[in-house]
């Protein structure tokens, strides 16, 4: 054990410093990195959460990149179709990173009741239609089975179906308009049975998607069996979206375009990035208030052991050394501050993760309740950087000693 590590410990563990001026002063210090820290944890965790969570709703809807026509890139509906039968489909060997490729195809079209009505987006999906996503938002039924002969099983939201009355079993007529039609002719009917419900939490897409079978729209629009509207193209890492969208452009034949959906939803996404300023503009304000309570309490520390500082530099103790004892002691109380931060924070968060206790509007947010991920990689990030930039913090308050004379603090009273 060194002489500073020493000394340090020695201070901590007497039970005059519990009684002493400084005691009210060091507790309002550990508790401000106490708070400091469970709001960092708290503004990472749901910061990063909202991220992921608002990505994986859009890209569950959308998937990451989409491949179409040129001529349905700015429609909601699938207007020209595009064969499936393509090089990449469907795998795209020629591109590291890719999960998934599907094929789909969307129609308007308007549900009415006796008493209502709702204008949707039917989005066709065939049997290669990956469920695996929806399958955590179902809160009702079944996924639909596209993979045998056509039949009229769709998935429905939570939103679409209060608002109008449905459940499961019911039976949902659909019209459909069709190509250049008429003042005089008919639209096309659909009675589609509802064998399932599902809720996002994403508004903007609950109140219009319903989920059919492709071979409706393509029988509708007179397409060829092979025919889909556009795919939807899955990547392994949200963060490639954009060179992997461009990767994507480059290897698929120049009649058809890709767009990646951080294009596609910029507003959202542009929306997104705003969290990251926010991060690390509400840490910084953070550290900065918890280094200032902790300037305090060292410059308190040091004040008081004026006679213990002359005494150790009367015995030959330098100022660096003198210094390292009262940082090692500052440290001390910031890992305690650290602590009990981490323990109640965690905790918090671990409690929203598993039961959702604190409600948010999907109007606004696009998601129900509060999510929070947690990394144990930026636990310790944020840990090693507040105790280091604390530190750092105090090593300038700590250069008073230097100022402090021997013979004259000796007499301190």
């Amino acid at each position: 054990m060194n002489f500073e590590y020493f000394i340090a410990n020695r201070l901590i563990k007497g039970k005059e410093h519990k009684s002493s001026i400084s005691a009210p002063i060091i507790k309002i210090a550990i508790f401000a990195i106490a708070i400091g820290m469970i709001m960092m944890l708290i503004t990472i965790a749901t910061g990063i959460g909202l991220q992921r969570k608002i990505r994986e709703k859009v890209a569950a809807f959308n998937g990451h990149v989409l491949i179409s026509s040129f001529d349905n890139n700015s429609s909601v509906e699938s207007l020209m179709p595009i064969s499936k039968n393509q090089d990449f489909y469907p795998d795209f060997e020629d591109i590291e990173g890719i999960t998934h490729i599907q094929g789909v195809a969307t129609k308007m079209g308007l549900i009415r009741t006796e008493s209502d009505f709702e204008g949707v987006i039917v989005k066709g999906v065939g049997k290669d239609y990956n469920w695996d996503i929806f399958s955590d938002y179902l809160i009702e039924g079944r996924l639909p089975k596209y993979d045998e002969k056509l039949n009229e099983e769709v998935l429905m939201s939570a939103f679409i179906a209060n608002r109008l009355g449905f459940k499961i079993g019911d039976k949902v007529i659909t019209y459909f308009l069709k190509k250049n039609m008429k003042a005089n002719s008919k639209p096309f009917i659909r009675a589609f049975t509802i064998v399932g419900v599902y809720d996002s939490g994403f508004q903007e897409f609950d109140e219009k998607f319903l989920f059919a079978d492709i071979r409706h729209i393509i029988k509708m629009n007179k397409w060829k069996p092979d025919d889909i509207g556009y795919f939807e193209v899955f990547i392994d890492d949200f963060d490639d979206i954009d060179q992997k969208g461009q990767e994507i452009y480059e290897n698929i034949p120049s009649t058809l375009d890709s767009q990646p959906i951080s294009l596609k939803y910029m507003t959202i996404f542009e929306w997104l990035k705003l969290f990251d300023l926010n991060i690390i503009g509400i840490i910084g304000i953070i550290i900065l208030v918890a280094g200032i309570n902790m300037i305090t309490a060292l410059l308190v520390l040091i004040l008081e052991r004026t006679q213990m500082i002359g005494i150790l530099k009367a015995l030959g103790a330098n100022d660096w050394s003198i210094r390292k004892v009262f940082l090692y002691n500052a440290a001390y109380l910031i890992l305690i501050g650290l602590f009990w931060g981490n323990l109640i924070g965690i905790g918090g968060l671990f409690i929203q993760e598993h039961y959702g206790i604190v409600k948010l509007n999907p109007e606004t947010y696009y998601v129900t309740t509060a999510p929070v991920y947690l990394d144990i990689g930026y636990i310790l990030i944020l840990n090693i950087g507040t105790m280091l930039l604390c530190l750092l913090m105090l090593l300038i308050p700590s250069y008073i000693i230097a100022k402090i004379s021997p013979t004259k603090s000796i007499r301190f009273q």
